[in-house]
């Protein structure tokens, strides 16, 4: 038997089909998959000094990050995606923030992830086969240098 108030009790897990994507402010995107959403401090192992337990000790070091790899349609007008690219090729500075919110039943953000100073690393075309029956997939690879996670 629960005690608790009716909102502690309407608690549930937020489903994961339903999120945007936006970069640099702009108009959010749709993508079909985004995935390594990582972060975290490594671990630093050293060895403790004479007299000291034998166990190493492992205070957390620098922040580690992933890849994050956002995956969609490929579409006749073009995603944008190779023109950002292609900037980054002729060092053009192209560097952005990237915004992933996934959103409640009504459209509002419930969690965003906030990647700072992103740059694409990888575009792979969709595999082609002739007797395939499937929507053609192209991937971005995304590297980033921090990832701020925030919930209303």
């Amino acid at each position: 038997m629960s005690t608790g108030n009716s909102t502690q009790n309407n608690v549930w897990p937020l489903p994961k089909f339903y999120f945007q994507v936006s970069v640099d402010g702009s108009a959010p995107s749709s993508f079909q998959e985004v995935s390594g959403l990582a972060t975290g401090p490594t671990a630093l192992g050293h060895r403790p000094g004479h007299g000291q337990p034998a166990a190493p000790a492992k205070p957390p070091g620098l922040a580690k990050v992933s890849n994050v790899t956002l995956k969609r349609g490929v579409v006749a007008q073009g995603s944008g995606l190779s023109t950002w690219l292609n900037q980054i090729k002729t060092n053009a500075g192209a560097r952005r923030t990237v915004v992933i919110q996934l959103l409640d039943q009504s459209g509002r953000p419930t969690m965003t992830w906030t990647l700072a100073n992103a740059s694409p690393t990888k575009l792979s075309a969709p595999s082609l086969e002739s007797e395939a029956n499937e929507v053609a997939i192209e991937s971005l690879e995304i590297a980033f240098e921090t990832m701020t996670i925030a919930a209303p």
